[in-house]
């Protein structure tokens, strides 16, 4: 592969990765499990997830390679340990991808409601699929412009929404800022509202470290991650605080329903013209770019784990342009399971592949982490020294991350709507232990036939 990635793309891919479905339209879940209190989710969120972003920055920069955290995984702690995390990550990954496509159909029957969901997600998987066949610059400007229109519309939706607090809109008076404590107060669910909203909330972030695939890359990684990583979560935080804010200042908390976007919902209903079907066309671009974002980690994922001997050698082929060409179709051809999921369950797949794609989210940030305190143990004292960009308050700050991880699972196993992730979480791991260990005996027998 090659080094087609600049500065400017690699911010807005994983700005691209990270404000996406969660936000635009998760955020009407997390909403409604805290109330206006989400904020306070999106901050604790996003501290946590500048931490994981710290660790793997700190041995991304240190060794730039588009395997990324599987390979640091199998180069720092083991063999196991860098399939498990390899194959888990474009697991991960697929799930996301299939969120993204699950909620399509949702925006596109804002204006064709009688166009089938499965039908829209379908041709946005062929459509994205073919971008990432192309060489990557394209694929990053591509991903670079679908992504300033995100961030743009949020801009834009901050200052319109602050407006309407101030000024009104649409012939309604200034709302003003009384929503946030009106209906049963700021945080009305109290602890466990908070709780279930911080589930919701991590998802959203799953994505930021889409930053460490993109090192391969990069044309110069040891400057351009650093920046990346310390400027996109900055923005991540003051983008979702300051929009969830808006949303729930505006309206009171509960009317926010999920049929829609919460953003396209309250400008129906505060009257802008045009304003919700702008959004409308900016939400769908998100889900469009969250999802080209997917489909370039896991070929680049796939790529890797060909590499190591931890995947079929064929998915491993590049093609003229540089693009891991089979691991792109078979990583597109799995998401294909969210299109028979809309078709089949169209009101709860959302919901149910979320909950599947965080907890695979959070074996990738829990792998992360103990990989960076891995690295560091092995490390001499030259390459300790030599480090540009450090994980602040190592390794108090990893069992910090850890322990809150943790907790997360804790609150997962409490929710009947996320306790099948809980299940399958374990299960997936056991299976990709036991699939590691089948993959060795069937190598020591070929290598034993060979000899012989």
């Amino acid at each position: 592969m090659r080094r087609g990635l600049h500065n400017r793309h690699i911010q807005l891919i994983a700005l691209g990765g990270a404000i996406g479905t969660g936000l635009f339209y998760g955020a009407a879940d997390s909403i409604g499990a805290a109330g206006p209190a989400v904020a306070l989710c999106y901050l604790v969120g996003g501290a946590i997830i500048y931490l994981i972003m710290r660790a793997l920055g700190e041995m991304s920069t240190h060794r730039p390679t588009s395997g990324a955290f599987s390979e640091y995984a199998h180069d720092y702690w083991g063999e196991l340990p860098g399939f498990v995390s390899g194959w888990n990550y474009w697991f991960n990954y697929v799930a996301v991808s299939m969120a993204e496509l699950s909620v399509v159909g949702i925006y596109v029957n804002y204006w064709f409601p009688s166009v089938p969901s499965w039908v829209s997600a379908a041709v946005l998987l062929v459509a994205v699929t073919a971008i990432n066949l192309l060489h990557v610059r394209a694929y990053g400007e591509f991903e670079f412009w679908f992504a300033i229109v995100k961030v743009v519309a949020i801009v834009a939706m901050v200052l319109l929404g602050l407006w309407i607090i101030v000024f009104g809109a649409g012939g309604h008076a200034a709302t003003g800022i009384s929503n946030l404590w009106n209906d049963g107060g700021f945080a009305p669910h109290g602890l466990a509202g908070l709780a279930i909203g911080f589930v919701v909330v991590m998802f959203s972030f799953g994505g930021v470290e889409l930053v460490g695939i993109t090192a391969g890359e990069a044309t110069d990684p040891r400057r351009t991650i650093p920046r990346a990583i310390n400027q996109v979560v900055h923005r991540i935080l003051l983008f979702y605080v300051c929009a969830v804010l808006v949303i729930v200042a505006i309206v009171p908390w509960r009317t926010i329903d999920g049929n829609s976007s919460p953003f396209v919902q309250i400008f129906d209903r505060v009257g802008v013209p045009g304003a919700a079907t702008i959004l409308n066309i900016v939400v769908l671009t998100a889900a469009v770019s969250a999802y080209n974002s997917g489909l370039y980690s896991n070929g680049r994922m796939l790529h890797s784990l060909a590499h190591q001997g931890n995947a079929p050698a064929i998915l491993g082929r590049v093609s003229r342009h540089g693009a891991p060409w089979v691991a792109i179709l078979v990583s597109s051809a799995m998401t294909l399971i969210a299109v028979v999921l809309v078709a089949v369950l169209p009101k709860q797949a959302f919901g149910y592949i979320m909950s599947i794609a965080l907890v695979a989210g959070i074996i990738n940030w829990s792998m992360i982490v103990i990989t960076q305190m891995k690295f560091r143990r092995r490390a001499d004292a030259a390459t300790l020294a030599s480090l540009t960009f450090r994980m602040p308050g190592a390794p108090v700050t990893n069992w910090i991350v850890l322990a809150a991880l943790a907790a997360t699972v804790v609150i997962m196993a409490t929710s009947p709507t996320y306790r099948i992730a809980v299940i399958i979480g374990p299960i997936w791991v056991a299976l990709l232990i036991a699939a590691h260990t089948l993959a060795k005996r069937a190598g020591h027998r070929r290598a034993h036939t060979g000899q012989s």
